[in-house]
């Protein structure tokens, strides 16, 4: 894999991890709330580095990327941030592979529209946030850590970020696989946390006005966000895909990574550039 840094919107470094075929069609996997790159690990090491170009990207505030204390309920910086991996990689028409805090990817759409990507795939994704209507697709368990995510009292972080964790898969990961995403999850700043929780935006304008293809998957028993957010998903986007994937949680991409990868392949290569 090859490690580099790139500048971001407002000049913030970014970092950048990216792996597979130089010529193939390239993906770029944005992580979620509170994690890094390293949740893509088992794409960037899979069968899809055969034919894709897989890059991921350490968010503003997370992971090895700079970790500023203001900016971030600026849409047009984190436009900026997935602009400049685009551009300073020259990433042709990508595929936009964004989990959960699916916000980012919509960021980047809606001041920069979707015609330098290839498509769009939103995974366990909210695309509002901040208001009643917005809150009403994210389940009681989760919301009653977000207190939690917050505080700068070390052992009530951990047990929210280990309790947010175990949420997010069907099963618990190993001991091995679980305490190095708390790792890179402790490491993002409570104020961060904080920040990317505080917006307010709603995206439904945006996602009308998009059409290079969607899919959107989602785990048919996933803890965090209600699966009944695809329906309003596809009401807005109405030639999207839908891939609703049983006996998986949050991350289908992790413990239901053999399927999520091979159909995320049969999506890239459906695309026309």
């Amino acid at each position: 894999m090859k490690n580099q840094r790139i500048t971001g919107g407002g000049g913030v470094q970014l970092h950048v991890v990216e792996a597979g075929n130089a010529r193939g069609r390239p993906i770029l996997f944005i992580h979620g709330f509170s994690q890094c790159w390293l949740a893509w690990s088992r794409q960037l090491t899979s069968e899809l580095s055969d034919d894709h170009r897989l890059v991921a990207v350490d968010l503003r505030g997370h992971g090895l990327s700079d970790k500023p204390t203001s900016g971030y309920d600026n849409s047009k910086l984190w436009a900026d941030d997935i602009d400049a991996v685009i551009r300073t990689l020259h990433l042709e028409q990508p595929i936009l592979c964004g989990w959960s805090y699916g916000l980012v990817a919509l960021d980047y759409i809606r001041h920069y529209g979707d015609h330098a990507i290839g498509g769009l795939h939103l995974v366990g994704a909210i695309t509002k946030i901040g208001t009643e209507d917005a809150m009403s697709v994210i389940t009681p368990e989760f919301l009653s850590l977000v207190p939690g995510f917050f505080t700068t009292n070390v052992d009530e972080s951990v047990r929210s970020l280990k309790s947010l964790l175990r949420m997010c898969f069907p099963q618990e990961p190993s001991a091995e696989d679980l305490y190095l995403m708390l790792g890179y999850n402790v490491s993002v700043p409570p104020y961060v946390r904080q920040a990317l929780f505080s917006r307010s935006l709603d995206n439904d304008d945006v996602l009308v006005q998009i059409r290079k293809p969607v899919l959107l998957t989602h785990g048919a028993d996933d803890a965090i966000v209600k699966p009944a957010v695809v329906d309003r998903h596809k009401a807005l986007v109405s030639h999207a895909q839908i891939d609703i994937m049983p006996n998986t949680g949050h991350a289908p991409f992790w413990d239901q990574f053999t399927t999520f990868n091979r159909r995320l392949g049969d999506f890239a290569a459906r695309v026309v550039t």
